[in-house]
């Protein structure tokens, strides 16, 4: 018999009972009852979240580059043969045409324009708002809430 189980005999005297009684007697059935043990969720309370914005005014300086062009005019060589030119320093050499007058007219090469760019820095302030999260909860009386800083 294992330790969870209960002895489960019955004793009948004959002499408190008739035969027949005895006879019945002897077909006594005995129950146990068992437990089952479980667990389940239910609710204890209700937390609410609420998330709101700050706003922080940002202002800095932040450098920007910039292309501008330097323009030089030079003297027309007597070869020139009048077409854009790229020169060796990455100079472009734009030939400005104008007309003359003549008894016949006719387009002469006046002068080149040389473009040439470089490169600028200069600081501007760039002013902006920038926004951070917070979020708040409210919990129920009893309900437990731990709040854990990242």
């Amino acid at each position: 018999m294992s330790s969870h189980e209960e002895d489960r005999t019955t004793e009948v005297r004959a002499e408190d009972a008739p035969t027949q009684q005895l006879q019945e007697a002897l077909v006594i059935r005995a129950h146990e009852e068992e437990a089952d043990v479980g667990k389940r969720w239910r609710p204890i309370g209700t937390l609410r979240g609420r998330k709101t914005y700050t706003t922080t005014r940002v202002s800095e300086l932040v450098p920007r580059n910039l292309e501008e062009l330097n323009v030089e005019r030079v003297d027309v060589d007597p070869d020139d043969d009048g077409r854009v030119q790229t020169l060796p320093d990455g100079t472009i050499s734009i030939p400005i045409f104008e007309e003359e007058l003549v008894v016949v007219k006719r387009t002469v090469l006046r002068e080149r324009v040389l473009v040439r760019k470089h490169l600028v820095t200069t600081e501007e302030r760039v002013e902006t708002e920038i926004r951070k999260e917070h979020v708040d909860f409210e919990a129920d009386e009893g309900l437990l809430v731990e709040e854990v800083d990242s």
